[in-house]
């Protein structure tokens, strides 16, 4: 195993296969963040994640962090907040707002630069790359944003600055994906909160075998299309 240095003039990727122990799942660095090797590397199994100032490093780790949506952890509380929840839910209606909102909200820093920035903003731009919006009232108080691979959703990175707008987000998102046959969240790396909400590890072989199956299949034809997912009763 070694970590391999990507030239800017080719897309090719090393197998996953291939990606280091320690630290868990680096594959790569170097090469850039055009749309063309964005979804190379999530054809891949592969996602980039690195700080300011350091090359780009490509990561793919074993074990993966996913979520089945149909078996979202809605808590007892989470349902009784979310029976009379003051938020309204959207689908693409304010991507980069998301994503900024996802930079900012960081305490202990963010990988989210504004290079990284413009590029997921161009993957949105070509329809690959979606974001869902909460609102109370008029106030964008959380989201999420991920890219799109036919019935699997990589998740990229949420934030919340209202109590339970990140779950609300995510909650409402898997029950229109189960509904309209979305199959699997990409996670990336558990953490105790996504592992609250029903996230659990596969191996990446397993999570390879599903990225091969799942992004052949295809959503509705209009899953994606900018609309309100959620209304609060009034």
């Amino acid at each position: 195993m070694r970590l391999v240095q990507l030239s800017r003039h080719s897309l090719a990727f090393p197998s996953p296969e291939g990606a280091l122990r320690e630290p868990n799942g680096l594959l790569a660095l170097g090469g850039d963040l055009s749309p063309s090797r964005l979804l190379m590397a999530y054809q891949r199994g592969i996602f980039p994640w690195f700080s300011p100032g350091d090359p780009i490093l490509w990561w793919s780790p074993d074990p993966r962090a996913v979520l089945w949506p149909a078996q979202f952890h809605l808590s007892r509380s989470m349902k009784r907040f979310h029976a009379h929840s003051p938020y309204r839910v959207t689908l693409n209606h304010a991507f980069g707002e998301v994503i900024e909102g996802c930079a900012a909200d960081r305490f202990e820093g963010t990988w989210i630069t504004p290079e990284v920035i413009t590029a997921y903003h161009r993957l949105h731009e070509l329809g690959y790359a979606h974001s869902i919006e909460v609102w109370d009232k008029d106030e964008l108080v959380g989201g999420m944003y991920g890219v799109a691979q036919g019935t699997l959703f990589c998740g990229e990175s949420m934030f919340s600055r209202a109590v339970n707008a990140s779950k609300t987000a995510l909650l409402v998102f898997c029950e229109r994906f189960t509904r309209s046959g979305g199959q699997l969240i990409d996670c990336q790396v558990l953490n105790e909160h996504t592992a609250s909400l029903g996230a659990v590890e596969i191996s990446r072989h397993e999570y390879l075998h599903q990225l091969s199956t799942l992004r052949m299949q295809k959503l509705p034809q209009n899953f994606w299309v900018p609309g309100t997912l959620f209304t609060p009763q009034r």
